[in-house]
């Protein structure tokens, strides 16, 4: 539990960052604001808070805390990261309304073993509101959305190349990788080499010779969004590992951790840190109708109630249930097929539709229920479970494709850093930072 509310805390974790930081004002300047982002600020008061967080989860953990100047910079980056892209998200008109949060709640509640409820009262017991736990994850969905919308419009990548890549590249299993940078400036002297060098053998000793953990070492020295999980990157299959490190990952076996790697920003380290096989992907898909009344100005949310209530009597009577589809839904997608959603997977038309399906049983009709939409009621036809490992697969090579699309926009992109920042004050940052996000977008990943 208190893993995935570290990530989900910071849900920048699984976002690049934008290459941008705000240098930290006096701590009694400006009634205490720490950052300035355009025209949005960061408070010391919320500064501690996250930093706190931090704190808390890595107790329960039991490994050596690093220096609180050191996480507390980490999470100012991460803030001010989050700023941008929120800003961004903002500006281009996404929403996610209640009904995505709900879901989004739900779906971490049963990758827990939990119903909402219990995970409501576990996030109290470690300390954290249920509504800033909520608030994260809108500002999470935001963000990825902004991502996908991003992938969408800039990288392309066709049939025919997910199918190059399937026969060509994917393999099967995936590993978990863990990841230490030790940065370097642009264009960096001999000494400033050899002194990141020195540091990160001396970093990798330590590991070694167990006086410290990799998570506990990337915690302390490295230089990566995912530094304050550990250096965690998540499971990946083999085709996703930078070309840049997958020869050296080739040779490595569980529990490995490979000598510093040069590259072009730093020094890096990685630890294999475990392995898995390809598991089957089956799916369970529902087939339904629905009728859908939407309240309006002209329509009171009494009475598209009492509307839906009317219909779903009828269809109890005797009337046919395609038919009134036609004639009364106000879901213009599926009215003229009598309602018919298809088969569709679990989560696919949100967390109110799921919820039927697990209540009803085949040939059922539901009671109205509202979601964003309107008032709803549904009749569960049928269920299957069906292998989906094939299509996954061609999602995850898409994936993989569009990542790699993004990799060599970053490195055309990468002759024109936005390094110059680092040396340039928040109130200039304020005036430019999302300007400057703006013109160099494709590092949202």
């Amino acid at each position: 539990m208190k893993r995935i509310l570290l990530a989900t805390v910071f849900v920048l974790s699984a976002v690049g960052p934008i290459t941008l930081r705000a240098q930290a004002l006096p701590s009694d300047a400006l009634d205490k604001i720490v950052a300035v982002v355009d025209e949005d600020v960061i408070l010391q008061s919320e500064l501690d808070r996250t930093t706190d967080s931090v704190f808390k989860q890595y107790r329960s953990r039991g490994g050596e805390l690093p220096p609180v100047d050191i996480v507390r910079k980490q999470v100012l980056e991460r803030l001010i990261n989050q700023r941008v892209q929120m800003s961004r998200a903002e500006q281009t008109g996404i929403v996610v309304s209640d009904a995505d949060i709900d879901s989004a709640v739900e779906r971490i509640a049963q990758q827990n073993n939990l119903d909402v409820s219990q995970m409501r009262q576990s996030l109290i017991r470690d300390g954290f509101s249920f509504e800033e736990f909520r608030a994260s994850l809108r500002e999470e969905l935001l963000i990825q959305r902004l991502r996908a919308r991003f992938v969408q419009s800039r990288v392309g990548v066709t049939d025919t190349e997910v199918e190059n890549f399937l026969s060509n590249t994917m393999q099967s299993g995936e590993i978990r990788l863990a990841h230490i940078l030790i940065g370097l400036p642009e264009s960096p002297t001999p000494e400033q080499v050899e002194t990141a060098r020195a540091k990160a053998d001396k970093i990798r000793v330590d590991i070694v010779a167990g006086k410290l953990s990799f998570a506990d070492a990337a915690i302390r020295y490295s230089e990566t969004p995912q530094a304050l999980e550990g250096g965690d990157l998540g499971w990946r299959r083999y085709d996703q590992i930078p070309s840049a490190f997958s020869e050296i990952v080739a040779t490595m076996k569980k529990g490995d951790i490979s000598q510093p790697i040069r590259g072009p920003n730093g020094f890096h380290m990685i630890n294999f840190a475990d392995a898995r096989v390809e598991s089957t992907v089956m799916v369970k898909e529902f087939k339904a109708h629905h009728i859908v009344i939407k309240p309006s100005e002209l329509l009171s949310e009494d009475k598209a109630r009492e509307r839906i209530d009317a219909l779903r009597k009828r269809i109890v009577g005797g009337a046919d249930f395609a038919e009134l589809a036609r004639q009364y839904s106000e879901d213009t997608t599926t009215a003229n097929l009598g309602g018919d959603l298809g088969w569709f997977r679990s989560e696919q038309y949100g967390s109110a539709i799921d919820k039927q399906m697990a209540i009803l049983k085949d040939g059922e009709l539901s009671e109205p229920f509202r979601t964003d939409l309107g008032w709803h009621i549904v009749l569960r036809e049928n269920e299957r479970t069906m292998d989906r490992t094939k299509e996954t697969r061609r999602e995850q090579a898409r994936e993989t494709g569009q990542s790699q699309s993004r990799a060599r926009v970053r490195q055309v992109r990468a002759r024109n850093p936005l390094r110059g920042l680092y040396r340039k004050s928040p109130h200039w940052l304020s005036r430019n930072c999302v300007r400057c996000c703006r013109a160099y977008r494709g590092d949202l990943r």
